[in-house]
């Protein structure tokens, strides 16, 4: 009894001790945090303050008060009646989108470069003509106080722009989804028992139909729940929603497991009679659920700013290090860069996101048709918020875009764009030697990312551009979201693998196009093409004897369709924008085009669909800048794909000549995706990808990241000295990050109903 008690006072003791050690180092712990300075915010460089060009709005996106102003404008023009309500039907003038009308470049460039008058500010307003079966772009200005608008649809397209071009909007949806609910109700006790559904969650087949003038849909049905797109259950209906009055539509087509029939009736009554073969309801688990099977233990590695952040945003304006840039998220095709200066010299004029576009193979006629140009669908107005820690890194810079499409006001997307320095965990140079001299060099490869991420219906891309201390600048997309997928049948297998229960992931290909306006020391430039063959030479010491040995061919270009470089063709491995200036050695200075991808191939341009997205048969396609060939698509495109409103093979139609020309490369990259059991729940990003990089070739006479104060130089007897290498000193500029509270807004919708 007495060891008993012993022995539970020993405890009582050991739990105390074990408590006021806690306690303790708990107390230290806060105890040194505050003797521990805080990490400044933001860098302060005297020798290289961040100086801002006010200029740059010149590229601005709209704000929320022009938004307003040209709605406003529009809406009260005289004998047009034109509505700014979505939910209305399609036979009414709805104003669809209103965004930035970019100024020309000759008039930028001479007001940034030569003080010349600031271009006029104007805004695009695109408006559905219901009543005139006919879709209309005006110019609208000038901003702020628009007082005129013009017509310029034709000067734009060279035709008219018929209304079945229209891109699905939310009133046109909620007529579909009242459609459903008349038609499919003589099938509810076929989509219980089959299904377990009730008919209200589908996806849209695109383009819609397979000639000019269609407006006929295939919608595949799926389990409302999260990840649908991988949940389609074997029920398709094919519909007709070309008139304006919701009354005219009607069932064309319905497919059961695999059984076509005529009409909804059809297939009831043989349902009912039991000739059909029959889907039997089975539930099964959500594998495509994301919410995590473990619980979290911890925390991955973060990045923080020991001198504060190193970069500066001022509205539409970046400075980092060297670097400079305006830019904008165009609702359409999303992320753009404009006036990209490194050392105050202009290297890109506009770096842009283009077009998205995937062609599906299946047995199912939702996929089997699918061409998805998510242009159309509006890649930048699909830039949702991002999460801090995970899509960008923690203490990113974050801002919010605005954008007017669909909405009838304008919407805010917070923390739609991300800002950081990142270290790219390799250094960008470096060299150790103990080879007559003892030294080690290197510079860590930091560099600027500006990043958004686009989740347009199952795929979510996310691109970066990124700018490097060497003079680089690389734009690159990867991938990831949900595959499209369709329901397995018995000879679904040649057009992909089975992923999961009753679920085969489609084979599909990502095409995915860039505008890279490149400006070498001017606007008068030439395309060059660099590679190597192997020679056979005699060895001048002993002329009997010969050696293959590798050698340099250079070729300019001449003219638009000879710089049309076609996939399936082999292309030089150098590709260069090149002025006729020369560096210090004689050589013509250039930016080269280092493109990486792995797409599949494209397709074949005797289909009828394949003018609408032209730009993906070259790999780098050369044209001379124009303002009117502004985009590789249209927002019409998608639903108008045998009649495109741009086809960009028109722009390498004429053979305009490319010497001593503003340049524009067009750029296509991307991946072929062959879908398998490890893209469920998610494809992940890891290999999923492409992109472009832009290097200097002699453009400098040596390496400008030779003047970076970030280098690091170390010799012998200077091991432990900061003078030439800071990461001695780091121990002693140990500080504490400020980090931003966590918040997220991004299932808020964000709609301005009133003025700021």
């Amino acid at each position: 009894m007495v060891s008993q008690t012993i022995c539970n006072v020993l405890k009582c003791l050991l739990v105390v001790v074990v408590v006021a050690s806690l306690i303790g180092n708990c107390v230290l712990i806060w105890l040194n945090t505050q003797r521990t300075q805080k990490c400044p915010a933001q860098q302060v460089n005297p020798v290289q303050p961040a100086i801002h060009d006010e200029r740059s709005n010149v590229f601005a996106d709209l704000s929320v008060e022009e938004y307003l102003q040209v709605r406003d404008y529009m809406s009260k023009i005289p004998g047009m009646n034109i509505s700014i309500e979505p939910a209305l039907p399609p036979s009414v003038d709805y104003l669809y989108m209103i965004d930035l009308s970019l100024p020309k470049k000759r008039d930028v460039l001479h007001y940034l470069d030569a003080n010349g008058p600031k271009p006029a500010r104007e805004a695009t307003a695109v408006v559905f003509h219901g009543t005139m079966n006919n879709i209309k772009e005006y110019v609208v200005g000038p901003l702020p106080n628009p007082s005129y608008h013009h017509d310029v649809t034709f000067e734009r397209y060279k035709k008219e722009i018929p209304l079945t071009a229209r891109p699905l909007h939310f009133g046109e949806h909620i007529g579909i989804t009242m459609f459903l609910r008349i038609v499919l109700k003589p099938l509810s006790k076929l989509l219980d028992e089959s299904f377990g559904i009730d008919g209200s969650t589908f996806q849209y087949s695109m383009p819609e139909g397979v000639k000019s003038g269609d407006r006929e849909t295939w919608l595949s049905f799926c389990r409302n729940e999260e990840g649908f797109f991988i949940h389609h259950v074997g029920f398709e209906i094919l519909i007709n929603h070309q008139s304006t009055n919701f009354l005219s539509w009607h069932v064309i087509k319905v497919l059961y497991n695999g059984q076509y029939f005529d009409s909804i009736m059809e297939l009831k009554h043989q349902y009912e009679a039991g000739t059909v073969s029959k889907v039997i309801y089975k539930p099964v688990p959500n594998y495509a659920s994301l919410k995590p099977k473990k619980k979290p233990t911890g925390v991955g590695p973060q990045q923080f700013y020991v001198h504060g952040k190193r970069f500066s945003v001022k509205n539409n304006h970046i400075v980092y290090l060297d670097w400079s840039f305006a830019f904008g998220l165009n609702p359409l095709t999303g992320m753009r860069v404009f006036d990209v200066r490194f050392r105050g010299g202009r290297i890109i004029y506009e770096l842009s996101v283009q077009e998205a576009m995937s062609v599906y193979g299946s047995v199912t006629p939702n996929l089997m048709l699918t061409k998805f140009l998510d242009g159309s669908m509006g890649i930048g107005r699909c830039a949702y918020e991002l999460v801090r820690g995970v899509d960008c890194p923690y203490s990113a810079t974050y801002i919010d875009t605005f954008h007017f499409l669909d909405t009838g006001v304008p919407r805010q997307l917070k923390n739609s764009i991300c800002v950081f320095e990142h270290d790219m965990g390799q250094p960008l140079r470096r060299h150790f030697s103990e080879i007559v001299f003892n030294s080690y060099g290197g510079l860590a490869n930091s560099a600027l990312v500006f990043r958004t991420i686009t989740a347009i219906g199952n795929y979510d891309y996310m691109w970066d551009f990124i700018f490097y201390q060497s003079g680089s600048v690389e734009a690159k997309v990867h991938a990831t979201g949900y595959i499209a997928s369709s329901f397995t049948l018995n000879n679904s297998f040649p057009f992909g693998h089975q992923v999961a229960e009753n679920v085969t992931g489609n084979v599909h290909t990502h095409f995915i196009s860039f505008k890279v306006d490149v400006d070498v020391l001017g606007v008068k430039n030439v395309f060059q093409t660099k590679d190597m063959e192997f020679v056979n030479v005699s060895l001048p010491w002993m002329p009997e004897r010969h050696a293959m040995i590798p050698k340099v061919v250079e070729k300019q270009l001449q003219t638009e369709q000879q710089a049309a470089l076609h996939h399936d063709t082999k292309t030089p491995r150098y590709l260069h924008i090149a002025s006729s200036k020369t560096n210090r050695w004689g050589h013509q200075r250039s930016y080269r085009l280092q493109v990486f991808s792995f797409t599949g191939d494209h397709l074949p341009e005797s289909q009828p669909e394949e003018r609408a997205m032209s730009w993906a048969r070259y790999k780098v396609a050369i044209t001379r800048q124009k303002d009117l060939e502004q985009c590789v698509g249209s927002l019409y495109n998608q639903h108008d794909m045998w009649s495109p409103a741009v086809d960009f093979s028109k722009y390498i139609e004429d053979n305009e000549s490319i010497e001593n020309q503003d340049l524009v490369a067009w750029v296509t990259t991307g991946f072929l995706h062959i879908p398998h059991t490890e893209d469920i729940p998610n494809t992940v990003t890891v290999g999923n990808g492409g992109g472009v990089l832009l290097r200097p070739h002699n453009y400098f006479d040596e390496d400008p990241s030779i003047h970076s104060a970030d280098a690091v130089y170390i010799d012998p007897g200077s091991e432990a000295s900061c003078d030439n290498n800071r990461m001695a000193c780091l121990t002693e500029e140990t500080c504490s990050p400020v980090l931003e509270p966590f918040t997220y807004n991004g299932f808020d919708k964000g709609f301005i109903t009133q003025r700021p």
